[in-house]
């Protein structure tokens, strides 16, 4: 738990009043419960992290279950109005704005989207269902994504339209 914290502090550029540090220390504490083999010490640590989630969920208007798999380099760059499932799945070095929803799209499937590294999600976006989004992809602010999305490539608009990212090589 204490190395996965360093490594979110060293993300958030060692800023302790960044709200989505915060939010990752309680992230973190409530992974590490699972770990307890006391049971009875473990529903105390439960009982904690529960209120703290809450506290969290309050001063920030974050909401980041510890049922979320994550990879290195997560970043919740702004705070206010994100929504996660816990059914969520993060590669390495993604990046979400405020007001990012992340979820299921009928209550009946409960699958959420599953992203690649480095996603980076605008503010405003909504992400909803069992759908796969690719590595190095960019989803546009306020952009409702409803279906895959390929490896280097954009989705933007509402519905989501999937365009490629064009590459530039300078020599």
């Amino acid at each position: 738990m204490f190395n996965h914290i360093r490594a979110d502090f060293a993300t958030y550029q060692q800023d302790w009043t960044a709200q989505g540090f915060w939010v990752m220390l309680v992230y973190r504490f409530g992974r590490w419960r699972y770990q307890i083999n006391n049971a009875l010490f473990r529903k105390l640590c439960s009982f904690v992290y529960k209120f703290l989630y809450k506290l969290v969920q309050i001063l920030t208007g974050i909401e980041f279950p510890c049922e979320v798999e994550i990879g290195e380099g997560f970043v919740i760059d702004h705070f206010g109005g994100i929504v996660v499932s816990g059914y969520a799945k993060f590669g390495h070095h993604c990046r979400i704005r405020n007001g990012v929803v992340v979820g299921l799209k009928n209550i009946e499937d409960p699958c959420a989207p599953v992203f690649g590294d480095y996603v980076d999600i605008g503010a405003g976006a909504k992400i909803l269902g069992n759908i796969k989004i690719g590595n190095h992809v960019t989803i546009g602010a306020n952009a409702v994504v409803l279906c895959d999305v390929p490896d280097n490539s954009i989705a933007v608009g509402v519905p989501a339209k999937i365009k490629s990212k064009k590459t530039i090589l300078v020599e």
